[in-house]
C-alpha cells in the first residue's frame, strides 16, 4: 500500500497515535505523518503510506492553514486555553476592528517568534516540554517564520470586555506556532492573551475536503476501498518540474549515481526525472562539483 491519506485528526489524539491506529486499522507498519497537531487541536493531517513516507519532509515543509480563536485578558503557561494562568488582566478592553486589523497587519510578513516552552523544540537534545514539565526554564533561541495572512472573520466594529475574543485566519510557512502568535497579538495591546482553540484547514495541498476521520478510513479498509482516498506521491511535488528521462539513464538512477546536471537546473532548484510517466527520484545541482546533479530523493518502487 502507497499513497497519501488526508486524514482529519480529532481532538483529544496526538499524531501518533493516529499513526498507531492507523498501522492497525490498514495492517501495514510503514506509516507517518507530516508534522505535529498538538492533542487539542484538530485539523487536516496528511499520512504518509509505503513509499509516500519519502516525501514526508515536503509536506511538512509546505503552507499551512488555521482558523484560531484569540483571547486577550489572560496568559497561560502553554499559551493556550489548556495550561494553568500566568497573568490576567480584568480592566474593561475597548478594540476597534481598525486597531485590530492594523495590528495584524503588523504581525503579516516574516516576524519573530521564541517557541513555547512547552513545544518540541530541542535544546541542548531534550525537548522544551521536557524541561518545561520539571519547571526548569532555559533560554529559547528566536526563529523566524512567515505569515502569509491574517484574515479576521469575526465582522464586529468594536471587540470590548474583560476577555475580548476573536477569530482569524492564517495562512503560514513551516514552523509558525499559532499559540505564540495569539500571544503577540495581544502583547501588540499591552495585554496577556492565549489561544482559545485552533483548527488545521489546509496542509500543502490537502485540504479539509480531502480528509476522512480514523472511523471513515476503518469503513473503507473494511469494504475494500481504501485505495479510493490515497493519493499519490505526485500530489505533493507539484511544486518540481519534471524531465523524462532516456531508457539508458534508468540503470544509473536505480542505482542513485551522480549524473550530468540537466538544464533544468539552471533555473531550478530540484528536479523530478521520470521514466514511462513514473516518479524514480529527485535530483539537485550536487553541492562541491559543478556541472554534476546527485539524488535528493529517491522514490522508486520495487514493490
Amino acid at each position: 500500500m502507497n499513497g497519501i491519506l488526508p486524514l482529519w485528526k480529532e481532538k483529544g489524539m496526538t499524531s501518533h497515535d493516529c499513526v498507531f491506529k492507523l498501522r492497525k486499522i490498514l495492517h501495514t507498519k510503514k506509516v507517518g505523518h507530516t508534522g505535529t497537531l498538538d492533542p487539542e487541536v484538530e485539523g487536516v493531517l496528511p499520512i504518509c503510506i509505503g513509499r509516500a513516507t519519502k516525501v514526508a519532509s515536503y509536506i511538512t515543509d509546505a503552507g499551512k492553514e488555521y482558523i484560531a480563536k484569540v483571547s486577550i485578558g489572560r496568559s497561560t503557561e502553554t499559551e493556550d486555553a489548556q495550561g494553568a494562568t500566568v497573568s490576567r488582566d480584568d480592566s474593561d478592553k475597548v478594540i476597534s476592528r481598525e486597531q485590530l486589523l492594523e495590528e495584524l497587519q503588523q504581525l503579516t510578513g516574516e516576524i519573530t517568534q521564541i517557541p513555547p516552552m512547552y513545544s518540541a523544540v530541542k535544546v541542548n537534545g531534550r525537548r522544551l516540554y521536557e524541561y518545561a514539565r520539571k519547571g526548569i526554564e532555559v533560554e529559547r533561541p528566536a526563529k523566524q517564520v512567515y505569515i502569509e495572512e491574517i484574515e479576521l472573520l469575526d465582522e464586529a466594529s468594536v471587540f470590548s470586555g474583560k476577555d475580548v475574543s476573536f477569530s482569524i485566519r492564517v495562512r503560514c510557512g513551516k514552523g509558525t506556532y499559532i499559540r505564540t502568535l495569539a500571544v503577540q497579538i495581544g502583547e501588540l495591546f499591552g495585554y496577556p492573551a492565549h489561544m482559545e482553540s485552533l483548527v488545521r484547514t489546509v496542509s500543502g495541498n490537502f485540504t479539509q475536503n480531502d480528509c476522512k476521520t480514523l472511523a471513515e478510513v476503518a469503513q473503507l479498509m473494511e469494504e475494500r476501498q481504501v485505495d479510493s482516498i490515497l493519493r499519490p506521491v505526485e500530489d505533493v511535488l507539484t511544486e518540481f518540474p519534471r524531465l523524462e528521462i532516456d531508457p539508458d539513464l534508468l540503470e544509473s538512477i536505480r542505482n542513485g549515481q551522480v549524473l550530468p546536471a540537466v538544464q533544468l537546473l539552471q533555473e531550478h532548484v530540484s528536479v523530478i526525472l521520470t521514466y514511462n510517466g513514473q516518479v524514480l527520484a529527485i535530483y539537485k545541482n550536487h553541492p562541491t562539483k559543478i556541472g554534476l546533479m546527485k539524488p535528493e530523493k529517491m522514490l522508486l518502487s520495487n514493490e
